[in-house]
């Protein structure tokens, strides 16, 4: 397909999502199980903010940095559900060119800061644990939102030239995207001219962020758990291993998916597009789907303070 309008700079004016290729029939009942996964996203997220905005007494690193956690979730997945639903059961399959690199900016931006936000709460949880009379001046909150600022800036300047660079190339007319969403890769494989300076930038960014994140995240948890291990009482070393363990599997929810997106857009020909986009939406929806219930519901803080709202309203 061929878009007829395009740019003087041979850019098209619309691209056209595709969905999910293979399953254009089904799609329509697949977004309710998306449209559920949003919702409590959102939910979720929002109640999280809502109750440490307002509690003084969680006003910690701990909590901080959830509630960072919290910020770039509701982005993350407001930046493509609404266009994705609209694809779904709509059939509104069009996106302008500009909006289409303006939402690309914000999935590759915000994915990079989710990454960076559970790196450094990963190294919260090394200091409390293993430093934990250091803890408070170590992670005092100026040096928290110095964090926070670094992670977010991080992300804008490594994944702003993705735009600029798109800008620079050629489409032929072409404007298919075989996605929900508008990808990086699947933007750059729409290309009629040389990409390879994006697809290296592309990969020197998913080293950067992924790999440098996941690299630090390993051994935060090897350090905790090799902690943890020499601690005299079981039933302490049973509490924070089934905390550890619930926050690491909040994090593979994150990685895999994204490591399979990864490599499936460079090497995995023979993966069948519906699954590498499923991945990819998932990627997107799992971890602020799961975030406020394991950072957050097994908070014994905050879910203690969940309950005393619901019971305020006459609720449970």
């Amino acid at each position: 397909m061929s878009c007829l309008n395009t740019s003087t700079h041979s850019h098209p004016a619309t691209f056209l999502l595709v969905g999910i290729p293979g399953l254009q029939e089904a799609q329509y009942w697949i977004a309710f199980s998306f449209f559920i996964m949003y919702v409590i996203a959102v939910l979720g997220n929002v109640i999280v903010l809502f109750i440490i905005y307002n509690d003084l007494s969680l006003h910690e690193p701990m909590y901080l940095f959830l509630a960072m956690l919290a910020v770039t979730d509701l982005v993350l997945s407001t930046s493509t559900l609404p266009k994705m639903l609209s694809i779904f059961w709509l059939g509104s399959r069009e996106i302008g060119f500009h909006a289409c690199l303006t939402q690309m900016f914000f999935v590759h931006t915000f994915l990079s800061v989710e990454s960076g936000i559970l790196m450094v709460m990963a190294l919260d949880r090394y200091v409390a644990i293993c430093c934990p009379l250091r803890h408070s001046s170590i992670l005092s909150v100026p040096a928290i939102v110095t964090m926070g600022s670094l992670v977010l800036a991080r992300g804008v300047l490594l994944v702003s030239p993705f735009s600029l660079l798109v800008l620079r190339l050629p489409f032929c007319q072409r404007c298919l995207i075989s996605h929900s969403y508008c990808e990086h890769m699947a933007v750059v494989k729409l290309v009629c001219g040389d990409a390879t300076v994006s697809v290296i930038y592309g990969l020197f960014v998913a080293f950067m962020v992924g790999g440098v994140d996941l690299f630090v995240i390993t051994v935060s948890y090897a350090m905790i758990f090799q902690a943890v291990l020499r601690v005299p009482c079981t039933d302490t070393r049973l509490k924070a291993f089934s905390t550890c363990t619930s926050h690491l599997c909040v994090i593979l929810s994150l990685y895999i998916p994204g490591l399979f997106t990864f490599l499936t857009h460079r090497f995995g020909h023979n993966v069948p597009d519906y699954v590498h986009i499923l991945a990819a939406n998932l990627y997107l929806l799992m971890p602020p789907m799961l975030n406020p219930v394991v950072y957050g519901v097994k908070n014994k803080q905050i879910r203690e303070r969940v309950l005393h709202i619901f019971n305020q309203k006459g609720i449970g």
